[in-house]
């Protein structure tokens, strides 16, 4: 079982673009680089400014509060390791687009 967040048709970016999506409690920024679908928290982990919003330059979003640089398939800060922001599996069934929050498995 996974908690996954339905992105709305109509709210799914086309390529080089990106939107907010919210819900669960969370914000998510979901960008489309070159036809792939990455997620990312909205919340730059430095002070808290929206990475939605930021200079998208490729598979990287800097930062417009701190100009800090982000790798958004792997959330992880651009040549390093210090800092990272939490990054989601995107799953596309059909037409319909999901944001993967969290999984864990089921026992049987």
């Amino acid at each position: 079982m996974s908690l996954r967040l339905e992105v709305p048709a109509q709210r799914v970016p086309a390529v080089g673009e990106r939107c907010l999506v919210e819900g669960e409690g969370r914000s998510v920024a979901l960008f489309n680089v070159g036809g792939r679908l990455l997620a990312i928290d909205d919340s730059c982990p430095h002070q808290g400014s929206s990475l939605c919003a930021g200079k998208l330059e490729g598979a990287v979003i800097q930062c417009r509060a701190h100009g800090l640089r982000f790798d958004l398939a792997s959330g992880y800060l651009l040549n390093s390791k210090a800092l990272k922001v939490a990054s989601y599996p995107v799953q596309v069934e059909g037409e319909r687009v999901f944001i993967v929050l969290a999984g864990q498995e089921v026992l049987a």
